[in-house]
């Protein structure tokens, strides 16, 4: 997306459900990617796929050598979550969590950040949320994925 007004181009990937690989997956689809010299920020719709697959947003940006801005739409409990991970004895994806930082409020929408710092990822959310306070590229990849998966998008994106 350029800013949040044109769209470049589609990325896809598959990734395991509440499995290990979808740093390596979204490293690897962004690295070999011909928009990657375009690219300026990764938004990611939350920090997990596929249930707990758990996206190390740190090495993703270490790696791929641009910014994460992870977009929650509500403010997660990260306590009943790490109590969930801690009972299916899913130590490593706690210590993901961890990783990542905290969760910080932005406007109507909470964020995780990785290779940047909050002054330059809200500037860049003025900038990609053109429609509704959701990164457009965020909001159009859910009505993508929504319809797919489900035959018809839903009117939340």
């Amino acid at each position: 997306f350029r800013g949040g007004s044109f769209l470049d181009g589609i990325l896809s990937t598959k990734a395991n459900v509440d499995g290990n690989n979808a740093t390596k997956k979204l490293t690897a689809m962004i690295n070999k990617s011909k928009f990657k010299p375009q690219l300026r920020c990764i938004f990611l719709d939350g920090i997990a796929v596929g249930g707990f697959n758990i996206i190390d947003i740190m090495e993703l940006n270490k790696k791929t050598k641009l910014p994460v801005i992870v977009i929650i739409r509500k403010k997660p409990d990260i306590e009943n979550i790490k109590r969930i991970l801690a009972k299916l004895n899913k130590k490593s994806k706690i210590k993901l969590l961890e990783k990542a930082g905290p969760v910080v409020p932005a406007g109507k929408i909470y964020i995780q950040l990785a290779g940047i710092g909050m002054e330059k990822a809200k500037e860049i959310l003025k900038i990609a949320c053109t429609r509704s306070h959701i990164p457009e590229a965020v909001r159009l990849s859910h009505i993508i994925a929504s319809g797919i998966v489900d035959g018809e998008s839903r009117g939340k994106a």
